[in-house]
């Protein structure tokens, strides 16, 4: 039997097994046993030896990446030829698109690479339409723009969830505060700080042995789910925001754009009406946390026509990072650094490596003076041998007359 026929056999077990207090433990471990499997099959068809085919792999470009993700014919090309002047075939038949299409969107001073991927459909993550291809684009991402049709049925978003989800994508939430470390003896520490509603000792002693082991560490910080304890033990998912877009709402009365816009994360737009694509551009910078940086030399004014951009996504927005966007030694070399801007309490400020910028800062950085004494340099010397006091010179003899 292979793994997809287990897979089967374990969403099938689940399906008919009834959800009360005596299948609770039985299902959190069909769960675990589920994603192991998920697990072992997206491992198998990654070193598969298999001939070379055309991936999607493109090159980062940019201060942040976003991702086109829908159903086929939904307006993803479209969309990308009118935020970045792009071409990208469209037309009005399905799977126009077959390859990664790039654009970049001049935004704010800054530069976000925008990439068209082909339509997926439900099956993608076991390969259907080369929708493997596709999810592992998105791992990439920064940002995902679900692009939907409003005037289809609201199904299809739990359908590109649950695929994206069976990958190991997390759309719109944060990694779970939960410590967990392997070992190699001493058994299983399990510790709950919180008082643990969806979780007892005997499920996590199921889902641990599940995954045959025996030794480990564990300390839960917050009141956790089943699956967020798998998600922890398999410490490969990927935690991304997710920005569902509802094109062509022209063809909706107003009560249905009142009510897609009044969900959380959703936006309604239309691509041949070019209505609210501004709006779409707001919430695409709102939703990255980018800051612009400028800098500024000593004695002269900022630069404000290339900012330095920092996101949380990417190493952080504090000054050591500004640094190292620089240059790679300049962290090393800081002396400190001078900031103006809304961060700062006082203006200028003197800051540190941990500082916290934001948006539209300016900051100057101050270097160390290379003051190197009792060494030498080559053949020579770095410092004087003269007397630094001046009681401590010697007295030349008076001139002969």
């Amino acid at each position: 039997m292979g793994i997809q026929d287990k897979i089967k056999e374990v969403e099938a077990e689940m399906a008919r097994t009834q959800k009360n207090k005596a299948t609770e433990y039985h299902l959190g471990q069909l769960k675990a046993k589920l994603a192991k499997l998920r697990t072992q099959l997206q491992t198998e068809n990654s070193s598969g030896k298999g001939g070379p085919g055309e991936g999607f792999d493109v090159g980062r470009y940019g201060d942040g990446r976003v991702a086109l993700i829908g159903f086929p014919s939904v307006g993803k090309s479209t969309l990308l030829s009118q935020l970045t002047g792009t071409d990208s075939e469209a037309a009005a038949y399905e799977f126009t698109t077959l390859t990664c299409i790039p654009g970049v969107i001049h935004y704010n001073d800054a530069k976000i690479q925008l990439l068209d991927l082909p339509g997926i459909i439900e099956g993608a993550a076991q390969g259907k339409g080369r929708g493997r291809q596709v999810i592992a684009v998105c791992k990439s991402a920064d940002l995902l723009l679900m692009v939907l049709d409003a005037s289809k049925s609201h199904g299809h978003k739990d359908i590109l969830t649950r695929e994206l989800e069976s990958c190991g994508l997390r759309l719109n939430k944060k990694p779970p505060n939960v410590y967990f470390k392997l070992k190699k003896a001493g058994g299983v520490s399990y510790t709950s700080m919180v008082k643990l509603t969806h979780l007892d000792e005997k499920m996590v002693n199921r889902i641990l042995y599940e995954y045959k082991i025996h030794h480990c560490e564990l300390l839960i910080r917050e009141d956790i789910t089943v699956d967020d304890l798998i998600d922890v033990i398999e410490g490969n998912r990927r935690y991304v925001k997710c920005l569902y877009v509802y094109n062509k709402v022209d063809v909706c009365s107003i009560q249905e754009v009142d009510q897609i816009a009044r969900r959380e994360m959703s936006i309604p737009i239309s691509c041949y009406q070019k209505l609210n694509l501004d709006g779409l551009l707001v919430r695409l910078w709102a939703e990255m946390q980018m800051v612009r940086v400028y800098t500024k030399k000593v004695g002269k004014k900022p630069d404000f026509e290339e900012p330095v951009v920092l996101t949380p996504d990417r190493g952080g927005v504090d000054v050591g990072r500004l640094c190292d966007n620089v240059h790679r030694d300049l962290r090393k070399e800081l002396k400190y650094a001078l900031v103006w801007g809304r961060s700062s309490k006082h203006n200028p400020q003197r800051c540190g490596v941990a500082h916290e910028l934001a948006d539209e800062d300016v900051v100057q950085l101050v270097k160390k003076k290379n003051v190197i004494s009792g060494e030498l340099r080559g053949r020579f010397k770095q410092t004087s041998d003269k007397p630094l006091r001046i009681s401590d010179r010697e007295k030349k003899a008076k001139l002969k007359t």
